[in-house]
Protein backbone atom coordinates (compact mmCIF):
# COMPACT_ATOMS: atom_id res chain seq x y z
CA UNK A 1 0.00 0.00 0.00
CA UNK A 2 2.54 2.15 0.65
CA UNK A 3 4.26 2.04 -3.29
CA UNK A 4 0.74 3.21 -4.52
CA UNK A 5 0.75 6.58 -6.35
CA UNK A 6 -0.09 9.60 -3.54
CA UNK A 7 -4.20 11.23 -4.21
CA UNK A 8 -3.54 13.94 -1.79
CA UNK A 9 -0.98 16.30 -4.06
CA UNK A 10 -1.22 20.06 -3.60
CA UNK A 11 -2.41 20.22 -6.91
CA UNK A 12 -5.35 18.29 -6.11
CA UNK A 13 -5.98 19.74 -2.64
CA UNK A 14 -6.38 22.95 -4.48
CA UNK A 15 -8.71 21.87 -7.22
CA UNK A 16 -10.42 20.29 -4.69
CA UNK A 17 -10.82 23.39 -2.55
CA UNK A 18 -11.42 25.58 -5.61
CA UNK A 19 -14.79 22.94 -6.48
CA UNK A 20 -15.66 23.29 -3.01
CA UNK A 21 -15.28 27.07 -2.55
CA UNK A 22 -17.25 27.08 -6.42
CA UNK A 23 -20.12 24.58 -5.39
CA UNK A 24 -20.92 26.26 -1.74
CA UNK A 25 -21.68 29.76 -3.60
CA UNK A 26 -24.00 27.83 -6.24
CA UNK A 27 -25.85 25.59 -3.28
CA UNK A 28 -25.69 28.95 -0.96
CA UNK A 29 -27.86 30.56 -4.06
CA UNK A 30 -29.94 28.00 -4.53
CA UNK A 31 -31.28 28.08 -1.40
CA UNK A 32 -31.39 31.44 -0.54
CA UNK A 33 -32.17 32.90 -3.77
CA UNK A 34 -36.08 31.93 -4.32
CA UNK A 35 -36.19 33.40 -0.77
CA UNK A 36 -34.60 36.87 -1.75
CA UNK A 37 -37.21 36.94 -4.80
CA UNK A 38 -40.14 36.12 -2.75
CA UNK A 39 -39.33 38.33 0.11
CA UNK A 40 -37.20 41.31 -1.25
CA UNK A 41 -38.27 41.40 -4.89
CA UNK A 42 -41.97 41.14 -4.62
CA UNK A 43 -41.54 37.83 -7.13
CA UNK A 44 -43.77 34.63 -6.69
CA UNK A 45 -42.70 31.75 -6.04
CA UNK A 46 -42.05 30.51 -9.83
CA UNK A 47 -39.98 33.62 -10.17
CA UNK A 48 -38.15 32.07 -7.52
CA UNK A 49 -37.76 28.93 -8.96
CA UNK A 50 -37.14 30.89 -12.61
CA UNK A 51 -33.64 32.21 -10.77
CA UNK A 52 -32.47 28.44 -10.48
CA UNK A 53 -33.97 26.89 -13.82
CA UNK A 54 -32.09 29.88 -15.46
CA UNK A 55 -28.59 29.39 -14.25
CA UNK A 56 -28.33 25.72 -15.31
CA UNK A 57 -29.73 26.06 -18.41
CA UNK A 58 -27.01 28.43 -19.10
CA UNK A 59 -24.03 25.65 -17.98
CA UNK A 60 -26.04 23.33 -20.05
CA UNK A 61 -25.72 25.37 -22.99
CA UNK A 62 -21.72 25.85 -22.73
CA UNK A 63 -21.15 22.26 -21.50
CA UNK A 64 -20.37 21.43 -25.50
CA UNK A 65 -18.58 24.52 -26.55
CA UNK A 66 -16.41 24.24 -22.60
CA UNK A 67 -13.66 21.71 -23.23
CA UNK A 68 -12.59 23.44 -27.07
CA UNK A 69 -12.45 26.57 -24.73
CA UNK A 70 -10.31 24.96 -22.15
CA UNK A 71 -7.95 23.13 -25.61
CA UNK A 72 -7.60 26.71 -27.09
CA UNK A 73 -6.77 28.37 -23.79
CA UNK A 74 -5.33 25.72 -21.55
CA UNK A 75 -6.92 24.50 -18.69
CA UNK A 76 -5.16 25.92 -15.93
CA UNK A 77 -5.60 29.17 -17.65
CA UNK A 78 -9.18 28.47 -18.53
CA UNK A 79 -10.10 27.44 -14.84
CA UNK A 80 -8.49 30.73 -13.35
CA UNK A 81 -10.13 33.11 -16.11
CA UNK A 82 -13.13 30.87 -15.63
CA UNK A 83 -13.34 31.02 -11.39
CA UNK A 84 -12.09 35.08 -11.77
CA UNK A 85 -15.37 35.54 -14.23
CA UNK A 86 -17.32 33.21 -11.41
CA UNK A 87 -16.25 35.45 -9.19
CA UNK A 88 -16.66 39.10 -10.49
CA UNK A 89 -19.75 37.94 -11.41
CA UNK A 90 -20.49 36.86 -7.66
CA UNK A 91 -20.38 40.69 -6.42
CA UNK A 92 -23.05 42.18 -9.09
CA UNK A 93 -25.39 40.31 -6.28
CA UNK A 94 -24.30 43.00 -4.03
CA UNK A 95 -26.27 45.80 -6.16
CA UNK A 96 -29.19 43.84 -7.83
CA UNK A 97 -32.80 45.36 -7.24
CA UNK A 98 -35.12 43.92 -9.51
CA UNK A 99 -36.21 40.66 -11.30
CA UNK A 100 -35.14 41.21 -14.77
CA UNK A 101 -31.11 42.25 -14.06
CA UNK A 102 -30.96 38.98 -11.46
CA UNK A 103 -31.72 37.18 -14.19
CA UNK A 104 -29.23 38.53 -16.30
CA UNK A 105 -27.01 37.72 -13.55
CA UNK A 106 -28.03 34.19 -12.91
CA UNK A 107 -27.58 33.35 -16.68
CA UNK A 108 -24.02 35.06 -16.92
CA UNK A 109 -23.40 33.15 -13.80
CA UNK A 110 -24.39 29.85 -15.04
CA UNK A 111 -22.09 30.15 -18.41
CA UNK A 112 -18.75 30.28 -15.86
CA UNK A 113 -19.93 27.96 -13.94
CA UNK A 114 -20.25 24.97 -16.56
CA UNK A 115 -17.01 26.26 -17.78
CA UNK A 116 -15.41 26.07 -14.12
CA UNK A 117 -17.02 22.47 -13.76
CA UNK A 118 -15.55 21.03 -17.01
CA UNK A 119 -12.25 22.78 -15.71
CA UNK A 120 -11.72 20.96 -12.39
CA UNK A 121 -13.23 18.09 -13.31
CA UNK A 122 -11.04 17.05 -16.20
CA UNK A 123 -7.97 18.48 -14.18
CA UNK A 124 -8.63 16.35 -11.63
CA UNK A 125 -8.75 13.75 -13.80
CA UNK A 126 -5.18 14.22 -15.33
CA UNK A 127 -3.60 14.85 -12.03
CA UNK A 128 -4.69 11.55 -10.14
CA UNK A 129 -2.82 8.70 -10.67
CA UNK A 130 -4.18 6.27 -13.22
CA UNK A 131 -4.35 3.34 -11.16
CA UNK A 132 -6.19 4.83 -8.00
CA UNK A 133 -8.81 7.12 -10.54
CA UNK A 134 -11.77 5.76 -9.16
CA UNK A 135 -10.63 6.61 -5.15
CA UNK A 136 -9.44 10.06 -6.45
CA UNK A 137 -12.14 11.19 -8.25
CA UNK A 138 -14.04 9.74 -5.40
CA UNK A 139 -12.65 12.31 -2.87
CA UNK A 140 -12.83 15.10 -5.55
CA UNK A 141 -16.41 14.18 -5.37
CA UNK A 142 -17.08 15.04 -1.70
CA UNK A 143 -16.13 18.32 -2.25
CA UNK A 144 -19.04 19.32 -4.05
CA UNK A 145 -21.34 16.86 -1.76
CA UNK A 146 -20.03 18.76 1.19
CA UNK A 147 -20.84 21.89 -0.22
CA UNK A 148 -24.42 20.49 -0.27
CA UNK A 149 -24.61 20.58 3.23
CA UNK A 150 -22.22 23.78 4.04
CA UNK A 151 -23.68 26.22 1.53
CA UNK A 152 -27.45 25.99 2.28
CA UNK A 153 -25.79 26.06 6.00
CA UNK A 154 -23.96 29.51 5.80
CA UNK A 155 -26.81 31.04 3.66
CA UNK A 156 -29.99 29.64 5.70
CA UNK A 157 -28.25 30.96 9.05
CA UNK A 158 -26.70 34.23 7.77
CA UNK A 159 -30.39 35.43 6.16
CA UNK A 160 -31.65 35.06 9.94
CA UNK A 161 -29.06 37.38 11.39
CA UNK A 162 -27.60 40.31 8.52
CA UNK A 163 -29.25 41.20 5.15
CA UNK A 164 -29.11 39.32 1.67
CA UNK A 165 -26.38 42.32 0.80
CA UNK A 166 -23.93 41.31 3.56
CA UNK A 167 -24.75 37.55 2.60
CA UNK A 168 -23.78 38.78 -1.04
CA UNK A 169 -20.62 40.41 0.10
CA UNK A 170 -19.70 37.55 2.46
CA UNK A 171 -19.77 35.22 -0.20
CA UNK A 172 -18.17 37.28 -2.69
CA UNK A 173 -14.80 37.41 -0.35
CA UNK A 174 -15.23 33.62 0.31
CA UNK A 175 -15.18 33.45 -3.92
CA UNK A 176 -12.11 36.00 -3.79
CA UNK A 177 -10.40 32.56 -2.06
CA UNK A 178 -11.40 30.56 -4.57
CA UNK A 179 -9.54 32.24 -7.15
CA UNK A 180 -6.17 32.22 -5.47
CA UNK A 181 -6.93 28.20 -5.08
CA UNK A 182 -7.53 28.18 -8.48
CA UNK A 183 -4.08 29.89 -9.20
CA UNK A 184 -2.42 27.21 -7.30
CA UNK A 185 -2.99 24.27 -9.42
CA UNK A 186 -0.62 22.61 -11.27
CA UNK A 187 -1.12 21.23 -14.55
CA UNK A 188 1.15 19.03 -16.34
CA UNK A 189 2.19 20.37 -19.86
CA UNK A 190 1.23 17.11 -21.36
CA UNK A 191 -2.38 17.14 -20.08
CA UNK A 192 -2.39 20.66 -21.14
CA UNK A 193 -3.63 20.25 -24.98
CA UNK A 194 -3.85 23.76 -26.38
CA UNK A 195 -5.27 23.63 -29.38
CA UNK A 196 -3.82 26.84 -31.65
CA UNK A 197 -4.99 24.54 -35.08
CA UNK A 198 -8.35 25.81 -36.54
CA UNK A 199 -10.73 23.21 -37.51
CA UNK A 200 -11.00 22.52 -40.94
CA UNK A 201 -14.47 21.06 -40.75
CA UNK A 202 -17.20 21.02 -38.05
CA UNK A 203 -17.81 18.10 -36.66
CA UNK A 204 -19.53 17.03 -33.31
CA UNK A 205 -16.52 15.59 -31.79
CA UNK A 206 -15.29 19.16 -31.21
CA UNK A 207 -18.18 19.68 -28.77
CA UNK A 208 -18.49 16.26 -27.04
CA UNK A 209 -17.00 12.83 -26.44
CA UNK A 210 -19.31 10.61 -28.09
CA UNK A 211 -17.88 7.49 -26.22
CA UNK A 212 -19.24 9.08 -22.86
CA UNK A 213 -22.94 9.77 -24.34
CA UNK A 214 -23.87 5.91 -23.12
CA UNK A 215 -22.60 6.14 -19.48
CA UNK A 216 -23.25 10.18 -19.64
CA UNK A 217 -26.97 9.34 -20.22
CA UNK A 218 -27.26 6.76 -17.70
CA UNK A 219 -25.84 8.97 -15.44
CA UNK A 220 -28.79 11.31 -16.11
CA UNK A 221 -31.28 9.23 -15.14
CA UNK A 222 -29.57 9.06 -11.72
CA UNK A 223 -29.34 12.59 -11.31
CA UNK A 224 -33.14 12.78 -12.48
CA UNK A 225 -34.21 10.48 -9.50
CA UNK A 226 -31.91 13.40 -7.44
CA UNK A 227 -33.55 15.97 -8.75
CA UNK A 228 -36.51 14.91 -6.31
CA UNK A 229 -34.50 14.61 -3.44
CA UNK A 230 -32.94 18.63 -3.86
CA UNK A 231 -36.18 20.35 -5.12
CA UNK A 232 -38.39 18.65 -2.92
CA UNK A 233 -36.87 17.21 0.59
CA UNK A 234 -37.63 20.28 2.28
CA UNK A 235 -41.02 20.87 1.22
CA UNK A 236 -41.63 17.45 2.14
CA UNK A 237 -40.64 17.54 5.28
CA UNK A 238 -42.46 20.47 6.11
CA UNK A 239 -45.70 18.79 5.10
CA UNK A 240 -45.19 16.03 7.50
CA UNK A 241 -44.35 18.05 10.49
CA UNK A 242 -40.59 17.13 10.10
CA UNK A 243 -38.86 20.55 8.99
CA UNK A 244 -36.87 20.70 11.64
CA UNK A 245 -35.16 17.29 11.40
CA UNK A 246 -34.89 18.52 7.58
CA UNK A 247 -31.69 20.34 8.34
CA UNK A 248 -29.93 17.50 9.61
CA UNK A 249 -31.01 15.23 6.17
CA UNK A 250 -27.88 16.61 4.47
CA UNK A 251 -25.48 16.12 7.11
CA UNK A 252 -26.51 12.42 7.86
CA UNK A 253 -26.05 12.63 3.89
CA UNK A 254 -22.39 13.92 3.76
CA UNK A 255 -21.26 12.32 6.95
CA UNK A 256 -22.06 8.40 5.56
CA UNK A 257 -21.24 9.76 1.85
CA UNK A 258 -17.83 10.46 3.59
CA UNK A 259 -17.19 7.37 5.27
CA UNK A 260 -18.39 5.33 2.80
CA UNK A 261 -15.81 6.46 -0.48
CA UNK A 262 -12.06 4.97 0.78
CA UNK A 263 -14.12 1.51 0.70
CA UNK A 264 -16.13 2.16 -2.36
CA UNK A 265 -13.46 4.24 -4.11
CA UNK A 266 -10.49 0.97 -3.43
CA UNK A 267 -13.54 -1.05 -4.77
CA UNK A 268 -13.71 0.43 -7.81
CA UNK A 269 -10.36 0.44 -9.01
CA UNK A 270 -9.58 -3.01 -7.68
CA UNK A 271 -12.84 -4.97 -8.20
CA UNK A 272 -14.01 -2.82 -11.50
CA UNK A 273 -17.15 -0.51 -11.95
CA UNK A 274 -20.04 -2.93 -11.93
CA UNK A 275 -19.45 -4.40 -8.38
CA UNK A 276 -19.76 -0.93 -6.86
CA UNK A 277 -22.40 0.93 -9.07
CA UNK A 278 -25.52 -1.30 -8.92
CA UNK A 279 -25.09 -2.01 -4.90
CA UNK A 280 -25.11 1.51 -4.82
CA UNK A 281 -28.21 1.96 -7.10
CA UNK A 282 -30.57 -0.58 -5.26
CA UNK A 283 -29.51 0.92 -2.18
CA UNK A 284 -30.24 4.81 -3.35
CA UNK A 285 -34.04 3.08 -4.65
CA UNK A 286 -34.41 1.52 -1.07
CA UNK A 287 -33.31 5.09 0.42
CA UNK A 288 -36.04 6.58 -1.76
CA UNK A 289 -38.30 3.73 -0.76
CA UNK A 290 -38.15 5.02 2.57
CA UNK A 291 -38.56 8.24 2.60
CA UNK A 292 -41.56 7.52 0.66
CA UNK A 293 -43.14 6.04 3.70
CA UNK A 294 -41.62 8.72 5.99
CA UNK A 295 -43.58 9.13 9.26
CA UNK A 296 -41.10 9.80 11.80
CA UNK A 297 -37.39 12.54 12.54
CA UNK A 298 -36.04 8.66 13.01
CA UNK A 299 -36.99 6.98 9.24
CA UNK A 300 -36.07 10.36 7.64
CA UNK A 301 -32.53 10.01 8.62
CA UNK A 302 -32.95 6.45 8.15
CA UNK A 303 -33.27 7.45 3.84
CA UNK A 304 -30.99 10.21 4.36
CA UNK A 305 -27.84 7.56 5.29
CA UNK A 306 -29.13 5.46 2.36
CA UNK A 307 -28.79 7.81 0.05
CA UNK A 308 -25.57 9.25 0.76
CA UNK A 309 -24.22 5.51 1.08
CA UNK A 310 -25.81 4.94 -2.62
CA UNK A 311 -26.07 8.10 -5.03
CA UNK A 312 -23.09 9.71 -3.32
CA UNK A 313 -21.03 7.20 -4.83
CA UNK A 314 -22.60 7.17 -7.97
CA UNK A 315 -21.30 10.65 -9.13
CA UNK A 316 -17.89 9.80 -9.28
CA UNK A 317 -18.36 6.02 -10.15
CA UNK A 318 -20.02 7.30 -13.23
CA UNK A 319 -17.78 10.52 -13.96
CA UNK A 320 -14.80 8.28 -13.92
CA UNK A 321 -16.44 5.85 -16.24
CA UNK A 322 -16.92 8.23 -18.54
CA UNK A 323 -13.28 9.88 -18.68
CA UNK A 324 -12.13 6.49 -18.84
CA UNK A 325 -14.42 6.24 -22.61
CA UNK A 326 -11.87 8.61 -23.74
CA UNK A 327 -8.15 9.29 -24.36
CA UNK A 328 -6.34 11.73 -21.65
CA UNK A 329 -6.30 14.35 -24.45
CA UNK A 330 -10.44 13.85 -24.45
CA UNK A 331 -10.49 14.20 -20.68
CA UNK A 332 -12.15 18.17 -20.92
CA UNK A 333 -14.91 16.66 -23.34
CA UNK A 334 -15.53 13.48 -21.69
CA UNK A 335 -16.38 15.59 -18.52
CA UNK A 336 -18.19 18.21 -20.31
CA UNK A 337 -20.12 15.82 -21.81
CA UNK A 338 -20.91 13.99 -18.75
CA UNK A 339 -21.81 17.32 -16.76
CA UNK A 340 -24.21 18.66 -19.80
CA UNK A 341 -26.25 15.34 -19.43
CA UNK A 342 -25.98 15.18 -15.73
CA UNK A 343 -27.46 18.52 -15.41
CA UNK A 344 -30.11 18.31 -17.77
CA UNK A 345 -31.22 15.61 -15.75
CA UNK A 346 -31.16 17.82 -12.52
CA UNK A 347 -32.90 20.67 -14.46
CA UNK A 348 -35.56 18.37 -16.23
CA UNK A 349 -36.45 16.43 -12.85
CA UNK A 350 -36.74 19.69 -11.01
CA UNK A 351 -39.59 20.69 -13.55
CA UNK A 352 -40.83 16.82 -13.69
CA UNK A 353 -40.95 16.07 -10.44
CA UNK A 354 -43.14 19.47 -9.68
CA UNK A 355 -46.12 18.12 -11.79
CA UNK A 356 -45.90 14.97 -10.23
CA UNK A 357 -46.49 16.06 -6.97
CA UNK A 358 -48.79 18.24 -7.66
CA UNK A 359 -50.67 15.23 -9.35
CA UNK A 360 -49.75 12.10 -7.18
CA UNK A 361 -48.51 13.51 -3.93
CA UNK A 362 -44.84 12.89 -2.39
CA UNK A 363 -45.00 9.34 -1.46
CA UNK A 364 -45.70 8.65 -5.35
CA UNK A 365 -43.22 10.81 -6.49
CA UNK A 366 -40.34 8.89 -4.67
CA UNK A 367 -41.56 5.78 -5.15
CA UNK A 368 -41.76 6.57 -9.50
CA UNK A 369 -38.21 7.49 -8.34
CA UNK A 370 -37.25 4.27 -6.58
CA UNK A 371 -38.65 2.25 -9.56
CA UNK A 372 -36.81 4.91 -12.21
CA UNK A 373 -33.54 4.07 -10.23
CA UNK A 374 -33.84 0.31 -10.00
CA UNK A 375 -34.59 0.20 -13.67
CA UNK A 376 -30.98 2.25 -13.97
CA UNK A 377 -29.48 -0.63 -12.52
CA UNK A 378 -30.88 -3.37 -14.81
CA UNK A 379 -29.52 -0.46 -18.24
CA UNK A 380 -26.19 -0.52 -16.57
CA UNK A 381 -25.81 -3.98 -16.09
CA UNK A 382 -27.06 -4.44 -19.39
CA UNK A 383 -24.42 -1.96 -21.02
CA UNK A 384 -21.62 -3.06 -18.87
CA UNK A 385 -21.64 -6.49 -20.11
CA UNK A 386 -21.66 -5.40 -23.61
CA UNK A 387 -19.09 -3.22 -23.15
CA UNK A 388 -16.85 -5.85 -21.41
CA UNK A 389 -17.75 -8.15 -24.35
CA UNK A 390 -16.71 -5.51 -26.94
CA UNK A 391 -13.47 -5.02 -25.29
CA UNK A 392 -12.68 -9.10 -24.63
CA UNK A 393 -13.44 -9.45 -28.18
CA UNK A 394 -10.74 -6.47 -29.57
CA UNK A 395 -8.25 -7.69 -26.71
CA UNK A 396 -8.56 -11.64 -28.63
CA UNK A 397 -8.22 -9.57 -32.13
CA UNK A 398 -4.75 -7.85 -30.56
CA UNK A 399 -3.45 -10.79 -29.41
CA UNK A 400 -4.02 -12.48 -32.52
CA UNK A 401 -2.21 -10.07 -34.61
Amino acid sequence: MNNQPKIWTKSFISISLTQFLVFIAFYLLLTTLPIYVINNLDGSEAEGGLVVTVMLIAAIIVRPFSANLLDKVGKKKGLVGSVSIFTATTFLYIWVDSLTPLLFIRFFHGLSFGVITTATGAIAADIIPASRKGAGLGYFAMAMNLAVVVGPFIGLSLIQFVSFKTVFIILSIIMVTGVFCSMLVQVSPGTENMDTKPAKNFSIHQLIEVKAIPIALISSIVSLSYASIISFISVYADSLGLASAASFFFLVFAVVMILSRPSFGRAFDTKGPRVVIIPCLLIFAVGLIVLSFTQTALLLLVAAGLIGLGYGTLLPSFQTMSIQTASVARSGHATATFFMLYDAGIALGSFIWGAVVAGFGFKNLYLICAVLVILTAILFNFYYTKANKKQNVARKAAGEN
